[in-house]
């Protein structure tokens, strides 16, 4: 049994509901939520009626990740086909109006929109979460705390929306620019223990600032209820084999953090607004730009960190098993992020935004 068998994985994926016809978010009710009850799966509703979440177990291993991850989006794809409907997984629907998407009638969504109004209206985004299992608390603040200079690494990988309501927005990743209007988001601070960021939460209850921990939206969070750190600064990307390589890497990389730490070996933490200035990069350019090397104090080829950041994980890969996804992410920097290629094709179709929604569709069932 591996050493890392603390580190489980668990990956959850917000998918778009797409109606076949006109390529639009579906205005329609479906049944997908209910269908999929008798599955015994974890598919539920999001914020607005045309996203649907998805959730695996927790998973001992990527393998094991991969299987679950294919079985739901295949799972999804069914059920949506008998409501003749399509589902495609990127982080913006290329050209869907907020203003029209409905809200799901559950108590919870209506508290958000009555609390942030226009802000949560709006935020008709698709992400990526991937949550990591620990073995304490302390470690899971001390991970949070030397994970947060790769935050935008691994997110610039996953860009996939570069589309906002009929809109080439000129960002790779526009969703993290629609999700910055909500509160708690970004980048966190450090933290010197889990007492010190128990105390926080405690702090913002207390003041009725939030109601409980899971609305800290930090691209990086220890997770208020569950043993595991979570990273959400991911769109969700087209394929699957895309979402089960950045699980790889996250996973790979805690581990050799971790392997580090009981060595006593730290990593320096930066400030929070230095970390800052590589995400707006990353959401801007994606793999295709540069990123600030802040140990060399300069900047640096984002494809090239990234070739850095797999050889700096590669002593933990084979234990873990995750050698063959982590190949994907060498296929991502060939050929280009789900960004990139959404920006290819729209050109390359004369800018028909109905043959890009044909595209993330297709991409989406692909290996499933």
């Amino acid at each position: 049994m591996s050493i890392y068998k603390d580190f489980t994985l668990g990956i959850e994926e917000e998918f778009q509901i797409i109606d076949p016809e006109t390529r639009d978010l579906s205005h329609r009710k479906h049944h997908i939520i209910d269908a999929a009850a008798k599955y015994n799966v974890d598919i539920k509703a999001e914020m607005h009626q045309s996203v649907v979440e998805a959730a695996t177990t927790i998973c001992k291993d990527i393998h094991d990740a991969r299987n679950q991850v294919v079985k739901l989006r295949r799972i999804i794809a069914d059920l949506a086909d008998k409501d003749n409907l399509k589902i495609a997984a990127a982080g913006t629907h290329p050209f869907a109006a907020w203003e029209e998407q409905l809200i799901t009638n559950h108590p919870r969504y209506q508290e958000i929109v009555n609390e942030f109004q226009e802000a949560a209206r709006s935020n008709l985004i698709f992400g990526l979460h991937v949550h990591i299992g620990m073995p304490s608390r302390d470690v899971a603040v001390f991970m949070m705390n030397s994970l947060r200079y790769f935050i935008p690494h691994i997110f610039a990988l996953s860009t996939n929306s570069p589309f906002w309501e009929g809109r080439d927005t000129g960002f790779k990743s526009f969703r993290t620019k629609v999700f910055d209007k909500f509160p708690r988001t970004g980048i966190p601070d450090v933290f010197n223990d889990a007492s010190h960021f128990d105390n926080f939460i405690a702090l913002l209850v207390k003041t009725n600032c939030i109601d409980n921990g899971k609305k800290i939206w930090w691209d990086l969070r220890v997770h208020p209820y569950f043993n595991t750190i979570e990273f959400r600064m991911c769109d969700i990307p087209m394929r699957a084999d895309e979402t089960i390589a950045l699980a790889a890497l996250m996973q790979a990389l805690t581990v050799k953090l971790y392997k580090l730490m009981k060595s006593n070996i730290g990593w320096r933490n930066y400030d929070r607004a230095l970390i800052q200035e590589n995400k707006w990069r990353a959401a801007r350019y994606g793999i295709s730009g540069k990123l600030i090397d802040f140990g060399k104090q300069e900047e640096s080829e984002t494809r090239g960190l990234v070739l850095e950041l797999l050889d700096f994980v590669d002593d933990v890969v084979d234990e873990l098993g995750s050698r063959e996804a982590l190949e994907n992410v060498r296929w991502i920097l060939d050929n280009g992020t789900g960004a990139d290629r959404q920006v290819k094709m729209y050109y390359e179709k004369n800018r028909d935004f109905k043959a890009l929604a044909d595209y993330m569709i297709d991409e989406t069932y692909i290996g499933i």
